[in-house]
Order: structure tokens, then sequence, then C-alpha cells
């Protein structure tokens, strides 16, 4: 008999590739425009958030019931009625300061000629001929301009910080990060602790008068009667992607948690030890009490969900809201009724507790508020911590391993910031917390803060160790989206 012929390696990376798409397509999301085997779903998140962050946010927000991700065009997604609640939301809280800012709005085209957009790449160092702008603002002079950039830099803080329950860092782009073209950026800047990494929140740009010199956007001069001179304009405006930033915060294991002020669901209101063994008599009135409690929550709190389906009480995944993030459970049985309370739990921190019947009405939109602040302060101690000052070059890459972003001494100077790009860069990946691989990737500037640090004096060296320039800011680094 002849020895079978060893595989080549051609074959070996074939097979290889072929058991990589093979994996890959097992932890599959699902998709909308595609096929879906509903028979091997499961309903619960499969990945961690420590050691398998981007299948775990895929996971998160599709069974969450946020969005759906579109197959039929590459980069698209679908907002679903839990998501675009939020939105709204936010849409509204933003347009009330808006409106009260004496904006006025108008609507333009959503498509530039190729013309148009080839004509800015000429014009601008580092604009990308594919870019297109989603807000404009005019304004006579830079004066009036930079106040509304400041404003509405606050506004987007607002939606974080107060919306959102996400703290952030408000500050200045660096010339190597501002918008191309543009005079000056400023930004709202978050973190992410699960990964270490800075995530540019909002931006709010002055763009002086370039972009009106090069179109020929003008007004009559107030002062000059029959002079006409080019406007400051500003570009801001807010997406969807602050959702995703508190999707990828508060989330865990379990699935969402969602601040109270922008969930679609505030609470849950789920009849339990409900059983046959009870009389109809004793179910009819149990079912009285629960009608009566769900109409007390409806007026107390903005958004419910009650059920007297006992047949659903066994899919206690999904009615529960873990996966959809709802911040408050309260459950109603004949033991709480017989002590005239109800028992609740909190999504947040898992909680427990009972309220008194006659109090739900002001106890329940106090813990809801009580959560909101809960899952603020608890992001805003994880920031502070790793927000690190640093006058030490070597504590740097060590200090981005350890989950962290920091401030240091810099220059300012777009050469420098790509050096430190660069020499920040790991060779290989290296093991961090259970095990999971920490990023390869260099670190960039995030912004420069408003608020400094103190120590930085004249004759403060910028810290990367091949410049030997003066710094004249700390500066806010760390590897970010």
């Amino acid at each position: 008999m002849e020895e079978a012929a060893a595989p080549s390696k051609s074959s070996l990376k074939k097979a290889a590739k072929m058991a990589g798409k093979a994996e890959k397509k097992e932890k599959q999301v699902p998709v909308v425009g595609g096929k879906k085997d509903d028979s091997k779903e499961i309903i619960g998140i499969t990945a961690s958030k420590d050691s398998n962050f981007s299948l775990w946010y895929q996971e998160l927000v599709v069974k969450g019931e946020m969005v759906e991700y579109y197959n039929e065009i590459s980069g698209f997604y679908i907002l679903r009625p839990a998501a675009m609640y939020t939105w709204n939301i936010i849409r509204k809280w933003f347009q009330e300061r808006i409106e009260a800012m004496g904006v006025e709005e108008t609507s333009f085209p959503m498509f530039l000629s190729s013309k148009s957009l080839e004509k800015e790449k000429d014009h601008v160092e580092g604009f990308a001929p594919e870019l297109a702008w989603v807000t404009k603002a005019a304004h006579l002079n830079e004066e009036s301009a930079s106040k509304e950039v400041l404003e509405i830099l606050e506004h987007y803080a607002g939606v974080y910080e107060q919306l959102l329950a996400v703290p952030v860092v408000r500050g200045k782009k660096t010339e190597a990060e501002k918008f191309a073209g543009g005079a000056w950026t400023t930004t709202v800047e978050g973190y992410i602790p699960a990964n270490g990494r800075g995530i540019q929140g909002a931006t709010s740009h002055c763009l002086g008068q370039n972009f009106s010199k090069m179109f020929d956007v003008t007004v009559e001069d107030p002062d000059k009667k029959g002079e006409k001179i080019n406007v400051w304009q500003n570009s801001w405006g807010l997406s969807t992607r602050v959702i995703g930033v508190m999707c990828m915060l508060h989330g865990d294991d379990k699935g969402l948690v969602m601040p109270p002020r922008v969930a679609r669901l505030q609470t849950i209101l789920i009849p339990v030890g409900i059983t046959n063994k009870m009389s109809a008599e004793d179910k009819a009135s149990h079912a009285k009490k629960v009608e009566d409690l769900y109409e007390t929550l409806k007026k107390a709190v903005l958004s419910y969900f009650a059920t007297n389906d006992i047949s659903a009480l066994r899919d206690s995944n999904s009615l529960n809201g873990n996966s959809r993030g709802v911040p408050l459970r309260i459950e109603f049985g004949p033991k709480d009724a017989a002590n005239n309370v109800v028992s609740y739990a909190r999504r947040d921190s898992g909680e427990k507790g009972t309220i008194p019947v006659a109090d739900i009405a002001i106890k329940v939109p106090e813990l809801l508020e009580t959560i909101q602040k809960s899952l603020y302060d608890k992001a805003d101690a994880a920031f502070s911590s790793h927000r690190l000052v640093l006058t030490d070059w070597s504590k740097v890459v060590p200090a981005l391993d350890s989950k962290n972003v920091v401030l240091i001494p810099f220059c300012e100077a777009p050469a420098c910031e790509e050096r430190i790009k660069e020499i920040t860069k790991s060779e290989e990946p290296k093991e961090g917390a259970q095990n999971e691989k920490q990023p390869t990737m260099g670190m960039k500037s995030l912004c420069i803060p408003f608020e400094q640090p103190e120590g930085l004096t004249p004759e403060t060296k910028c810290l990367n160790p091949e410049c030997s320039a003066l710094a004249k800011s700390w500066t806010m680094f760390g590897r970010s989206y």
C-alpha cells in the first residue's frame, strides 16, 4: 500500500481559513436582510464584556432590542422602538435648549455634488472628500460664533451627564485632531472602563471664515451700508452615537442597564405567587389589587409594563427586563398583599427591598432618581480613578495597559503628536486581567481639558522623550475608538 502524501502548506492554510470562517459564523449576531435560524437563538448574552468586548456589544444592542444590523448595505442598522424612544427624548431635550438660544433652523439638501466636495478638498488640508456636514450655523462675528460653540458643548455634556448618566471631560481638540479647515474644535470625551478606551462623545466646531470665503457666503455689513462680509460659521450636531456610548458604559453580562430618564420601560410590575390551588375569588381579588397598582404606577412614572399572563412568567429572562435594561422590577404576590407592600429589585445594583403600597406613587419615582444618580456616580468614580496625571514617561505605556487614560505635559505640535502615537504602540499583544489581550494601538490625544491640573510651569518640557519643546498644556491622551 502506498503511503499517503502529506498535506501541502496551501491546503493547510485553506483548511485553517475555512475553520476560522466557520467559527466566526457561529458567533454572528442576528441581522436583517438575511436568513435567520430561530431554532438556535439564545436569548441571553453569551459573550463576556471583559473578555470579548466587541461581540458582547453586538449581542447587547441586538438582544436588548435596541437595533438590528442590516446586511443589505454595509454599515447600516435599524433603530428599534426602544432606541428611538431614547433618541427622541435626547432630541427633544436638545431642541428645547437650542431654541432657547435663538437658533433658527434651515434644511439643506442631504447630497452635495462631487464638484463641491472636491473644491473643499483642494482648499483644505486634511479634508476628506467623502465627508459631508450635518449642521451649519452662521454668525456676524467671531465673538458670537465662539459663544455658541461653547454653549452647544455644554448642551452636549448635559445630554451625556443629565440624561444618559455618562460623565464627560470638556475640552479643546489639538491642531492634529480638530476639524480639517476649521479654526478650532471643542469636544466632550468619555471613558469605557471595560477596555480602558477613551471615546469621543460629540464635537462643536468653530469653522471661522474659511468655508464662507471658499463658497462666497456673505451678508450685508450692518456697520457699513452697501458692503458685504463673510460670515463666521460653526458646525455641530448630535448623532445616535450617544446611545451607543451609554450602552457600552452601563451594560453588563446580563444585558442593557438603562438610565431611568431615557428608558422606554422604567418599571415592570409582575404579579407572582399565583398558583392553581388559589380559589377563583382569591385570584380575582389579587388581580384587582394588581390593577390598582398598575394605575398608580401609570400616573407616577413615565413608562411602565404590567402583565397578568401567568404563562408568560415562565420566560423569566425576557420578562424581568434584564436584557432590555428595565431600571426597576416590582413584584406583587399574596404575601406582599398581606403585608401591604410591593417587592422590588434594581437592575443596576441588584439591590432588593420593599415599599409600602400606600407610598409607591412617591417612592418609586424617588427610587428611579436614585438609580439615575447611582449610575452616574459609579461611572464618574471609574473615570476619575483611571484619569492619571503623569510626569514620568516610563509610566505612560504601563498606565495604558492598565486601562487608564493619561494627562501629560504636551507641546501640542502635530508632528510630536504623531510620534507619540508611534512610540506608544506595543510590539506584540500583552495579556492583562482575565488573560484578555491588550490592544497594541498607540495613544492619541483626546482633548486639552478646560479644567487643567496644577503643576505646569513655563519651564515644563513636553513629556515626549524625543521632544525638546516646552509644554503648552496638560493634554489627555489614551487609546480610543
